[in-house]
């Protein structure tokens, strides 16, 4: 890593130029291939996902998206003359449009079942020529003011689909400015210097913005979520600028001792950068351990969100320590140039509130730690009614065409309509179409089911599928009830006799079968991060206790993080006055993201905080100084970069995404536990308490484990010494200080 920083700030320039033209080629080279992203939940093998199959492959004309056109009189009805004059010419402008294959009118044909039954709504059905992912923003936004221009103050229009919802305006970049400005206030809050403050900022922008440029660039070489750029930007943004704030806290400290420049770098890359590259591999593993779970939908956001931990630490270890060589000795305050230049090198001790609390929590770890014990346990109690679904149209904020839309052909035609099933099989004689016309009566006669559709045949006659209506909303449990119902009872006994296979499909079925495949492989998933941590911190500290210990951490924080989620986004505790829409279940992919992520944010604090308390274990052989000067000393940049992180995570609430706030309001509470309540209260606490069996290791197995560094290694003295004195001249500068050393932490008897 040295030789590394050496050059880097040797060839300052070069290092900046090299960052910026990836920046710009990247960038360039995504605006002309343009996004592909892919929203794709259906698992191979599963039924939902064999029965789009079969749909796609007997009526081809099923593949384009089909969106809707709501309209509603709150006075009179929608057979009124001029309301069905206005809305067929809109429909007809709307079945000009490009991009539209056809529109289907309920004042046409057989239409009349899209008239609601006390008159006062209606619905029109668009189909594009293609599915959401691949339909032009333009084309879909020329749908929707075609509609709006029918509106009137008798007459509401809304619209609603996939489509659709690509016009909805996403909040810009306000989320991302506002989590920059408030990491740059704290930064200079915690550095006094506006230079130093800037530069982790820049360094983060720059690894991810190139990042979420290649991201646009992955979407042609694999499936990408559409999320999955946002995502990378939440996670790089919070990374970055505390990967690049250890770096720079690391340099301050050396110009301090009288370290020059290029020297404070130097070092400061050596050694912290070490541990950042360290960290950064292992929120890498976790996230690319979600391969393991062989889901389309779930590799690309790992490969993409591990591509930006990946970029955002080269940033910190080349591009920023050029950038420090420019400020030079600015990285400092005035205030500190100005000590530092008259009074020389000075030690730096852990003195303060980090030192009062590291004492507090020593005197009292069984009462601290019982308090630490129990917020965590009330903040995870509602995991405990945790529901796994996937959020639609009736989550978006109230405000919203696609609400207005969903809520208006839920109160008119019932909550089914916005998530109706679609049973599909192939034909194969006459038996088999006599059971399939018998079908609808035996679907009508089943609990939960609203209404059901004629069967319709294709062209060739060897496939049929009908459409059945729930009772309940789709995001209910009950129709995920029903879905099980037909698949397990219904559908099995009217087959009976024939041929048929029917297959359940449709949206809310697809949703339920993504869920099950990841709760499925959940527990192998999370045993898997768990036990990659476990092993990682077994050889970084040759302990067993430690990484027992991040373990349960880690699970707690989980706990209490989805606990909070829970309240929020599935209980609607306030998510409606944050924008967030109403309550409904948690994206089945958010558990997968959040313990791979988490696993390696904690991971960071983790090893800052008792890789020092771990050097000074080498040292003395005393658990409870260990503890304590480990606590103190870490505790104030831990606490620094936490803030930043939960800043810049909550800012993402601003996006306008329900599954974007979900994300920043699970990572943000799981940083705040983690650092706050966990890794400077429970885990001291709990380190007191077990005294030397926190370092025991068996010795047949320290024999057989390879020793790895995390950084290399130092004795407090070289901490605490100015670079330039000797040991007589060190001892001289802490006799002058006595008075400060009084409140030293290190002189508070063990």
């Amino acid at each position: 890593m040295a030789p590394l920083a050496r050059w880097c700030v040797r060839h300052r320039l070069l290092a900046v130029l090299l960052w910026l033209l990836a920046l710009g080629g990247v960038t360039a080279a995504a605006s002309v291939a343009g996004p592909a992203y892919s929203n794709d939940y259906a698992v191979p093998g599963t039924e939902a996902n064999r029965a789009g199959q079969l749909l796609e492959k007997g009526f081809p004309g099923h593949g384009g998206d089909s969106d809707t056109v709501v309209w509603h009189t709150p006075s009179g009805t929608v057979r009124a003359a001029d309301v069905e004059q206005a809305m067929t010419r809109t429909l007809d402008r709307i079945a000009d449009l490009p991009g539209v294959a056809a529109v289907a009118s309920p004042y046409q044909g057989q239409g009349g079942g899209r008239i609601s039954g006390d008159g006062r709504t209606a619905y029109a059905t668009v189909t594009f020529d293609r599915p959401a992912k691949d339909i032009p923003e333009d084309q879909a936004r020329a749908v929707v003011a075609a509609a709006k221009a029918a509106e009137t103050d008798g007459l509401q229009v809304e619209l609603g689909g996939n489509a659709v919802a690509l016009t909805q305006s996403s909040g810009g970049h306000t989320a991302e400015a506002v989590g920059v400005v408030v990491a740059a206030v704290v930064l200079f809050l915690a550095f006094g210097s506006l230079a130093a403050s800037l530069l982790p900022i820049a360094t983060a922008l720059v690894g991810v913005g190139t990042a979420c440029a290649g991201i646009g660039l992955l979407g042609h070489v694999m499936a990408v979520a559409d999320f999955a750029p946002m995502l990378g930007l939440l996670v790089g943004l919070g990374v970055g600028i505390d990967y690049a704030l250890f770096i720079v806290t690391r340099h301050r400290r050396g110009l301090k001792r009288g370290l020059s420049v290029t020297e404070a770098a130097t070092n400061a890359v050596a050694t912290t950068g070490r541990a950042v590259v360290f960290a950064g591999a292992t929120v890498c593993i976790a996230l690319l351990g979600m391969l393991v779970l062989r889901l389309d939908f779930l590799n690309g956001v790992a490969v993409a969100a591990a591509l930006t931990v990946v970029l955002t630490v080269a940033a910190s270890v080349t591009l920023l320590p050029a950038l420090l060589s420019f400020i030079g000795p600015r990285a400092l305050s005035r205030r500190e140039r100005r000590r530092l230049a008259e009074h020389g090198p000075r030690p730096e001790l852990p003195t303060g509130l980090a030192a009062r609390w590291s004492a507090l929590v020593e005197r009292h770890p069984k009462v601290l730690g019982a308090l630490a014990v129990a917020v965590v346990t009330v903040l995870a109690l509602p995991t405990l009614s945790l529901h796994l679904g996937t959020s639609d149209q009736g989550n978006d904020p109230a405000a919203s065409t696609t609400r207005k839309a969903y809520d208006l052909l839920a109160d008119g035609f019932g909550p089914g309509v916005n998530g109706p099933l679609t049973l599909v099989t192939k034909v194969r004689g006459a038996k088999d179409r006599l059971a399939l016309d018998n079908l609808d009566a035996t679907l009508r006669a089943t609990d939960g089911v609203a209404a059901v559709t004629p069967v319709t045949y294709n062209t060739r006659g060897d496939t049929a599928h009908l459409t059945v209506v729930p009772a309940f909303a789709p995001q209910s449990q009950r129709t995920s009830a029903l879905v099980d119902r037909l698949r397990e009872r219904v559908l099995p006994r009217a087959e009976a006799g024939t041929s048929l296979d029917v297959l359940v499909g449709g949206v809310t079925a697809g949703y339920d079968d993504f869920a099950s495949v990841i709760v499925g492989k959940l527990p192998l998933f999370v045993g898997a991060v768990i036990g990659l941590g476990c092993v990682l911190l077994l050889l970084a500290f040759r302990s067993v206790g430690i990484p027992l210990k991040a373990a349960a951490m880690n699970i707690a924080a989980v706990a209490a993080a989805f606990g909070i989620v829970v309240a929020i986004f599935q209980w609607g505790w306030g998510s409606e006055l944050l924008g967030l829409g109403r309550a409904g279940p948690i994206e089945p992919f958010l558990p997968v993201i959040m313990v791979s992520v988490l696993f390696g944010l904690s991971m960071d604090y983790q090893v800052f905080l008792v890789s020092r308390m771990y050097e000074e274990w080498l040292e003395t052989g005393d658990n409870r100084r260990a503890v304590r000067v480990g606590l103190a000393e870490t505790s104030r940049v831990i606490n620094s970069a936490a803030v930043i992180m939960i800043s810049v995570f909550l800012a993402f609430v601003l996006s306008g995404d329900r599954t974007i706030a979900m994300f920043g309001i699970a990572l943000a509470s799981a940083v705040a536990l983690d650092a706050f309540v966990l890794r400077t209260l429970l885990v001291p606490a709990l380190m007191h308490l077990l005294g030397g069996a926190n370092w025991w290791l068996p010795r047949r197995l320290d024999r057989c484990l390879p020793r790895i560094s995390i950084e290399p290694p130092e004795c407090r003295a070289a901490h605490e010494r100015p670079a330039a004195a000797t040991d007589a001249e060190a001892a001289d500068v802490l006799a002058e200080r006595t008075e400060e050393r009084k409140r030293d932490v290190r002189d508070i008897p063990g």
